[in-house]
């Protein structure tokens, strides 16, 4: 499947919940577009609307008004198992709490995602994704008995594994220290660049949002 010149775009994006209060506007009237291969920052503050437009753009949640188009999808016109196949078939996430499975090994978590999508040779490609993230050594580790820096790794092992189109990250660093932080970042940007995928990431770190090509800056739900 070629890949088409703009991946994902935003198209007058509005997300709106009822409270006790009334109606709670979350986002309001969101719109851009994103080209293969580009890194873009979704930055503002806390509570600005930064994860609800991910989880909006990423096809987990749905919009009150507008519609997110992810390679040449209309991800309204897709039930949910549609925009999950969508996904499987697209996209990589990394979030801040890494999310692994605690059951099993660092090598299982990676090869996980491929063997979903049926790849060949798993086991020998997550072995070279663990290797390029600095864990040939932790293979047959648990999550339990790995750092957060190392698991954060892993986490971004098994993003790139199926070489996604686009990369959901949220907040990575954040619940590392500056160190670890630093060696993930690194390692994001570079395996980013390799794979070309376009990368959409969610941070308060000012560093990390001016290593993207890009920064999409929300305030009360509205685009700067």
């Amino acid at each position: 499947m070629s890949i088409p010149a703009t991946v994902l775009s935003a198209n007058h994006l509005s997300k709106n919940v009822q409270t006790n209060d009334g109606t709670l506007s979350i986002l309001h009237d969101i719109h851009f577009e994103l080209a293969r291969g580009e890194s873009v920052a979704i930055t503002g503050a806390s509570g600005s609307g930064k994860s609800t437009l991910l989880s909006l753009l990423a096809g987990l949640d749905v919009p009150s008004s507008g519609y997110v188009c992810l390679m040449d999808q209309n991800l309204s016109d897709l039930n949910e198992d549609g925009r999950a196949q969508l996904r499987g078939s697209h996209v990589g996430f990394v979030f801040q709490s890494f999310q692994l499975l605690p059951h099993l090994t660092a090598l299982e978590n990676v090869m996980l995602p491929a063997e979903m999508r049926g790849l060949p040779k798993v086991k020998e490609q997550a072995q070279v994704w663990l290797e390029k993230v600095g864990l040939q050594g932790r293979l047959n580790h648990f999550p339990k008995t790995l750092s957060g820096g190392e698991q954060q790794r892993v986490a971004l092992a098994r993003a790139f594994i199926t070489q996604p189109d686009i990369l959901f990250a949220d907040e990575p660093t954040g619940s590392l220290d500056e160190s670890s932080g630093d060696r993930v970042i690194e390692l994001l940007f570079e395996l980013n660049l390799a794979s070309k995928s376009t990368l959409v990431l969610v941070t308060h770190d000012p560093a990390l949002a001016s290593r993207c090509q890009r920064q999409i800056r929300l305030q009360g739900g509205r685009l700067l």
